[in-house]
């Protein structure tokens, strides 16, 4: 063992003797949370107050340059405080990173065949219950939970814990049943609540035309990684949130497509679905 002790010497010595590794991670960390926050950026709608504060800085550096005494005292000022100001501004978002960040769900239990097979009968499942509740203009609104847990939402509704079936799901969202409002919330591939409450989006960018469905499918897909799938009540259409995008007025295969592309492992035909249906037909709204 004295020769690998020698090696662990070695190699802790020439770590210590030279900070690529650590200058290479820092770099690639950086770079991984700037891409982050431009994703995170343009797809909720903290570009304005972005830019706002970005051009508040310019102001301030060309102030500092023209020696504006007034003005740059009074910008500094204002950025002094500039911390909490930051807390105040992007309040919601940053409660949705957090919301995210801690609700991630590193189960890894529930995995393998048994899922995917649970996964595709839920899918297949919401599939025909929502064609026959589009025809009936029946509005539904199924969330398919994935790692960030929903545990927090799951519990404002009322404990199912079923499998998923074409018809439980209609009864579920039939007009006079006690459960039609609210969400279905599936987890692990079964019906885990129904009639559960979902935040509202706060994109002010939303079409108006939008309900309150469509919204909290919309909102829930903004604070988690949870895939929303709607029944309109106005109009019979089918919808499918994902990352606070939503794509409107699916054919019934484009809307399974969008699910299994979503929701089952990222393999053979899968792969490409989702990608390529967002960048293709049907109207967008986020």
């Amino acid at each position: 063992m004295t020769w690998f002790r020698g090696f662990l010497d070695i190699c802790k010595n020439l770590l210590s003797s030279y900070n690529w590794f650590s200058d290479t991670l820092d770099i690639l960390l950086i770079a991984a949370l700037i891409y982050w926050l431009i994703t995170f950026v343009r797809r909720t709608n903290t570009a304005n107050v972005l830019k706002g504060v970005l051009l508040l800085l310019a102001v301030l550096w060309l102030s500092k340059l023209l020696r504006l005494s007034v003005v740059s005292y009074l910008l500094g000022e204002t950025f002094s405080l500039g911390f909490f100001a930051l807390i105040v501004l992007f309040q919601p978002e940053l409660r949705r990173i957090l919301e995210q960040t801690g609700g991630t769900n590193f189960r890894g239990i529930f995995s393998g065949r048994a899922a995917q097979a649970a996964t595709e009968k839920a899918i297949a499942q919401t599939v025909l219950a929502s064609i026959d509740m589009s025809k009936t203009k029946t509005g539904a609104l199924i969330i398919f939970e994935r790692d960030i847990s929903l545990e927090a939402y799951i519990r404002t509704g009322t404990t199912v814990d079923a499998e998923p079936a074409a018809e439980l799901i209609k009864n579920i969202f039939y007009p006079k049943t006690p459960l039609h409002d609210g969400a279905m919330i599936i987890k692990n591939g079964r019906i885990t609540s129904a009639a559960a409450m979902l935040p509202l989006s706060e994109n002010s960018n939303l079409s108006r035309e939008l309900g309150m469905r469509h919204r909290a499918g919309i909102g829930i897909s903004e604070r988690s990684d949870a895939v929303a799938a709607i029944v309109s009540e106005e109009t019979g259409g089918l919808s499918v949130a994902v990352g606070g995008m939503l794509k409107r007025h699916l054919s019934p295969d484009t809307f399974e497509k969008i699910l299994r592309s979503e929701l089952l492992p990222k393999e053979d035909q899968n792969t490409r679905g989702l990608r390529k249906i967002f960048a293709g037909g049907g109207k967008k709204d986020a």
